[in-house]
């Protein structure tokens, strides 16, 4: 049963007249300061906006507007967009909201149930809505694609995208190119073969879907060992990037199955760990970069692809950058995948540097064994899924990671559809909990512009301002302002639970705004009138 329930978006004159969001609309949202149109602001999934009412002189001085508490168990992770006076919020658990951009009063809210057989590894998250027209589109945590009316919040449309009883599950937030909705997929953990599919935004029907694991007869799958490419992994539980230019679509994957035994898939196991840019048009491969091949330390490559035009030794790029979960920061030519230049940002003792090919240089005895091998970094990285900024106000590149070890122990499993494929676990180093940072980078030179500390692993994803301003959150419910250029801290306030997402920031009624999830609320603050 789906459940929606509100009176629509009311305006004193009945519905409110909403512009529809085309492709121009999308291909301008870096301009458009009174919105938020998609999970990363732009196509080139900046995360910056160039807003400056609220800036370094009186940050301090912001105080909440108003707070949505969602009732919702579970990680409020999303990534809010926003148009014409209404705030679009999706929640853990298949849930979302519209709210009065004004006052966080609840205009509908939608539901679904999940099924009670749904496994899954890492809750039950939604990282946020897509919208194309009137319309708002989400996946469901049981690998379906659902399209809204974004005035009434009723159910148009919904189609699955994978069956969630072989191992499937889905959290990602949709990314709109053309008259398409593109989407991944989660599931590497239970030996799931993954991809990327674009959908018809007006029907639902399937227009193309890239395999992130090549079948038989495709380049690639001479990289899988036996069949084990058909438990191969490979997720995209990440929102990618668009070049419209270069009509490339920009997609990171995730780790191989089994996550960490590398046994039974003897070979590099392409497409796992590797960044894709797909024809929009066809979805067909134009070039891959895999950033750890044969990858036994679950260093997924997920994270958000991006896109910047700058000098790297002298000569103009258009490049493609990613902090990466195996420890390094990578520049990538876009156009072509070429390999620019890589550099460690955090302990790094797998890999003595990685070679002008790209391919790491490995350090032997650095894969789990039964007795246990320390690693660094551990499981979750380095820099891990959580959304990164580029300012070019600053010209810096900001990202967080999580720093410190962990023992990986080798074990073997053999594969049951829809359980989890692991194939080893890992430990804490007693007496050296693993803290966190929120680093700055030249990202034409992967140089550390500054480092700004935190007492554990992050949990929440970076915004960047025309103000001189850097929004990030903490694992211990503090949501905190830094100066962009220097990482000196010039505010914080502490939410009552974890900041697990990324703020946004837009004008509204003549000030400006940032809102962020913490906890299981919208947090929405103004300079004081």
């Amino acid at each position: 049963m789906k459940l929606r329930l509100g009176l629509g978006i009311l305006a004193a004159g009945g519905l409110l007249a909403q512009a529809q969001v085309d492709t121009q609309a999308l291909m301008g949202a870096q301009q458009d300061n009174e919105s938020w149109l998609m999970y990363g602001r732009n196509y080139s999934s900046w995360r910056h906006s160039p807003l400056d009412e609220i800036n370094t002189e009186n940050v301090n001085r912001i105080v909440p507007a108003w707070i949505f508490q969602s009732n919702q168990n579970g990680k409020l992770q999303t990534t809010p967009l926003v148009r014409d006076g209404v705030m679009y919020v999706t929640g853990p658990s298949n849930h979302a909201w519209a709210l009065d951009l004004k006052t966080g009063r609840e205009l509908w809210q939608y539901s679904e149930p999940v099924p009670e057989d749904l496994a899954v590894c890492c809750g039950k998250p939604n990282r946020g809505f897509a919208m194309r027209g009137e319309r708002l589109y989400k996946v469901n945590v049981q690998a379906t694609l659902v399209a809204l009316d974004a005035k009434t919040g009723d159910v148009i449309w919904e189609v699955a995208a994978a069956d969630y009883r072989k191992g499937y599950s889905n959290t990602v937030a949709p990314l709109i190119v053309k008259d398409m909705v593109i989407i991944g997929i989660a599931g590497a953990e239970f030996g799931t073969r993954d991809f990327i599919d674009a959908y018809d935004a007006e029907t639902g029907e399937r227009v193309w879907r890239f395999w992130t694991v090549p079948g038989p007869g495709e380049p690639g799958n001479e990289t899988w060992g036996g069949d084990s490419w058909k438990r191969g992994g490979a997720s995209t539980w990440i929102t990618g990037s668009y070049d419209a230019d270069l009509n490339l679509i920009y997609w990171g994957t995730g780790n191989p199955g089994p996550d960490l035994d590398g046994a039974p898939r003897p070979g590099d196991n392409l497409y796992s760990d590797s960044m894709l840019a797909l024809d929009a048009d066809t979805g067909e491969r134009r070039w891959h970069f895999q950033f750890t091949p044969h990858d036994v330390h679950d260093w997924d490559a997920v994270a958000d692809p991006v896109l910047v035009d700058m000098e790297v030794e002298g000569t103009f790029r258009k490049a493609l950058v990613q902090a990466n979960r195996n420890g390094h920061f990578y520049a990538l030519d876009r156009s072509t995948g070429e390999f620019l230049f890589a550099r460690a940002y955090t302990e790094v003792n797998w890999a003595d540097g990685i070679g002008p090919d790209g391919r790491p240089i490995l350090i032997p005895g650095r894969e789990p064994t039964d007795e246990g091998t320390l690693t660094c970094p551990g499981m979750g990285g380095g820099h891990n899924w959580h959304a990164t900024t580029y300012s070019p106000q600053t010209g810096f590149y900001y990202f967080n990671s999580g720093d410190g070890c962990q023992i990986y122990h080798g074990a073997t499993q053999d594969f049951v559809e829809g359980e989890y494929y692991l194939g080893s676990a890992m430990e804490n180093v007693t007496g050296e909990p693993r803290e966190g940072s929120i680093l700055a980078v030249d990202p034409s030179t992967g140089d550390r512009q500054w480092r700004f500390a935190l007492v554990s692993p992050p949990s929440s994803g970076l915004l960047s301002t025309g103000g001189g301003l850097l929004f990030a959150g903490t694992m211990e419910g503090y949501f905190l302002a830094l100066d962009a250029a220097s990482g000196k801290p010039l505010w914080r306030l502490q939410t009552g639970g974890p900041v697990r997402a990324p703020a946004i920031t837009y004008m509204f009624d003549g000030r400006q705004h940032i809102a962020t999830a913490a906890g299981t609320s919208i947090f929405v603050f103004a300079l004081p009138r």
